[in-house]
């Protein structure tokens, strides 16, 4: 990603970075919270350490380093991510041993941790000796978009920076691949990243699904018998548990957007029971179908 377009997503947290580069001040660990823009914040801090043509400190973009680890091919330039669900302790701890060493290029090494609520306790406080007392030249992103689940004692370590949405920008973002504007305002909604909101914006079996929940939606304020009948129109479309979340999530912003009108927000309340059902191991056309019969039953009285 080009820096421009970086400034562009996070202007604040661009400006502020360009202040710390160029006075000197670039801490040794960061917990970046939030997905949006923050690894390519990670990739461009790191471009700016081994930048071989800066231009008050800002990095050129252009030079082999940079080139290299916007590609991710830099060798002092660590990018680990969750194996599954779990970041494990051997994974840890085999970046531990590189924190002694000097890195290839020059004296310094980056290590950008993906997920970082996702790594196994062990392998947090494994992390959390060498981050006490780094024993070379290292530099440690963190990026995560559940702070509360990262270790009390990382985050006491480390510098926080929040990543928030720029619904705006991501919208545009949307927009310019081809996306409906009503599409696009409902995508950068439920996503947390630019990654996230253009791999949902090509999958035609999600827009399908944003279409049919929209007009599922209209019948169900209007007819809630006949959406009641037609549950089976949404569970058919989501045969996976992620997926399954997204149409949870979907419908909340859907249902939002007519609050309005007096039954939406007795709906909307009792679409929490229903999630929590569903957590439960409840089939979604279950918990679908006791949410609107509970509902309805509420309403009447």
């Amino acid at each position: 990603m080009k820096k421009e377009e970086l400034q562009a997503l996070q202007p604040q947290i661009y400006q502020s970075f360009q202040v710390i580069l160029q006075q000197g001040r670039l801490a040794h660990a960061y917990l970046f919270s939030g997905d949006f823009a923050s690894f390519e914040m990670a990739i461009f801090l790191s471009q700016a350490i081994f930048c071989e043509d800066k231009i008050a400190e800002i990095p050129c973009g252009q030079c082999r380093s940079c080139r290299l680890i916007e590609r991710g091919e830099f060798t002092d330039v660590s990018i680990i991510s969750p194996q599954g669900n779990t970041i494990k302790t051997e994974t840890i701890r085999d970046l531990v041993k590189q924190f002694s060493q000097s890195g290839f290029e020059s004296n310094q090494q980056v290590f950008i941790i993906r997920d970082a609520e996702k790594m196994h306790p062990n392998a947090a406080n494994s992390l959390l000796k060498v981050m006490e007392e780094p024993q070379s030249d290292i530099r440690i992103f963190l990026l995560t978009n559940q702070e509360h689940a990262v270790l009390a004692t990382i985050k006491s370590r480390v510098q926080i920076v929040p990543f928030p949405k720029n619904l705006l920008v991501l919208e545009r973002l949307l927009e310019e691949e081809g996306v409906l504007k009503t599409q696009a305002r409902l995508i950068a909604r439920l996503v947390a990243s630019i990654e996230e909101a253009k791999q949902l914006a090509s999958q035609k079996s999600f827009l399908e699904l944003m279409l049919v929940a929209k007009k599922w939606i209209d019948v169900l304020v209007k007819q809630p018998d006949k959406a009641y009948l037609q549950v089976g129109s949404l569970v058919r479309l989501v045969d996976e548990k992620s997926d399954q979340v997204r149409l949870f999530h979907l419908l909340t912003l859907l249902l939002a957007e007519r609050m309005t009108e007096p039954i939406v927000l007795i709906y909307l309340e009792n679409l929490q029971f229903a999630y929590l059902q569903w957590q439960g191991n409840v089939s979604l056309q279950n918990a679908l179908e006791y949410w609107l019969l509970s509902t309805e039953k509420q309403v009447k009285g």
